[in-house]
């Protein structure tokens, strides 16, 4: 009877511990929103202290590794080309390389591998910044491609095409929010995952001047209680939702751009948590706005602003707490409902931060262009728990797995830690 209630013991322990092992599906991980349930994670690291192996890079990209799974998949540049990979994650060693297109660029510090690709463990998806889309199954075959470029005109963002897919229920909602260098509309693309073949594409006009119409942001998913969902925007000096089955705009806020300067290019996503859209701009103002509006929402939906939001970075929350860390290490915390300063000017390493923070484990892990990790204590107070360094140029934010982090810099990817369930 007792070996019968050990077995029971460890078997419910097993299942809880598999339960708790998340794969990293899109750039933002998977809750959409920068989150992990998982716990037990690594605080303390370096070049070569607690990391279980590391696959040497072709050079820097922003792209975010995503994980399912054995599998861990790449937006890679190698010289004048760019590739999607697949890792084996227990090893550390490429599976399988696929071309995806020539013609990459480096302007300013991205390249065309930025977009971040998404996966639903059957299929993944890899998008470019010169606007090939292409699909694989985990097996590396070649599904489909589509050239978005030559099928509805070039690119027209000052500094290059950066914004990864999401993928909602099988489609891919690809935003192309540009006007510096063109007269085309804005737009906002709903691919078929299976075909490649386009369901909608629905204009997004704006009044933003000069180079203020570019945005770099990656769609955010906005769902409600009774089946709705739509795809957040934010660019083009708004925010806006746009109906997830037909495109069509529901509501839009104005006042990202109060003073409407004409390069306020838009870099950091928006958050969408608890029914709350927190859409950030150049810094100023950070606009949190009421869910479920429709038109113009700018006056009756808007909670509260803040005006020392991150340029790049983009925020996260765990629900209680906005965690805000800007571009030069600087944190602020706000009450997520109320926008209530808890702790602000809290400086961590001074460096330039590009990758965006993640929580997760009661912890909050930022990582800054010169491959330093602070890892924090989330929540109301400022406490530095360690600072990480692997000494590498670093865009790329952080994902997590199955008790691992991954680090993606310059010179190559990192496995952090030891994984939970092998």
């Amino acid at each position: 009877m007792l070996l019968d209630m050990s077995c029971r013991v460890l078997f419910i322990a097993v299942l809880s511990a598999v339960a708790m092992a998340e794969n990293w599906p899109q750039w933002r991980g998977p809750h959409l929103n920068g989150t992990s349930n998982e716990r037990n994670l690594p605080e303390r690291w370096g070049a070569e202290e607690n990391i279980t192996w590391k696959l040497a890079m072709p050079s820097r990209s922003g792209s975010t590794p995503v994980i399912w799974g054995e599998t861990i998949l790449l937006n890679v540049a190698d010289g004048d080309t760019l590739e999607a990979w697949a890792v084996d994650r227990a090893r550390g060693e490429v599976k399988w390389k696929q071309p995806m297109a020539a013609g990459n660029y480096k302007i300013n510090k991205q390249n065309m591998s930025s977009p971040s690709p998404v996966t639903d463990g059957q299929t993944v998806w890899f998008l470019t910044g010169t606007g090939i889309v292409k699909a694989f199954d985990l097996a590396g075959k070649e599904l489909w491609v589509r050239d978005i470029q030559k099928d509805y005109g070039k690119f027209g963002l000052n500094w290059g095409y950066g914004s990864s897919p999401l993928l909602y229920k099988g489609s891919l909602y690809i935003p192309v929010l540009h006007g510096m260098k063109t007269d085309d509309l804005s737009y906002l693309l709903r691919l078929d995952g299976k075909t490649g073949k386009t369901i909608w594409k629905t204009d997004r006009p704006t009044t933003a001047p000069n180079e203020s119409p570019d945005s770099y942001v990656t769609p955010q998913l906005l769902e409600y209680k009774d089946g709705r969902a739509e795809i957040v925007l934010n660019g083009g000096d708004c925010v806006t939702g746009h109906d997830a089955e037909t495109g069509r705009e529901v509501w839009r806020s104005w006042g990202l751009n109060p003073d409407q300067d004409g390069f306020y290019r838009i870099i950091a996503s928006s958050l969408v948590y608890d029914g709350v859209v927190y859409a950030p701009t150049r810094v100023r103002p950070l606009l949190a706005l009421k869910a479920g509006g429709k038109g113009d929402v700018t006056q009756s939906h808007l909670l509260w602003k803040f005006d020392n939001g991150p340029d790049v970075p983009t925020p996260v929350s765990d629900g209680k707490y906005l965690y805000l860390p800007n571009d030069r290490g600087i944190v602020w915390v706000l009450d997520a409902k109320t926008g209530t300063e808890v702790y602000g000017r809290q400086r961590i390493r001074p460096a330039i931060y590009s990758s965006s923070p993640v929580v997760a484990d009661g912890k909050l892990y930022v990582t800054n262009e010169d491959g330093t990790t602070t890892v924090l204590k989330a929540g109301p107070k400022f406490e530095v728990v360690a600072e990480n360094s692997l000494g590498e140029y670093t865009l790329s934010s952080p994902a997590i797995s199955d008790g691992q982090i991954f680090l993606r810099t310059e010179k190559a990817l990192y496995c952090i830690g030891k994984r939970v369930n092998r």
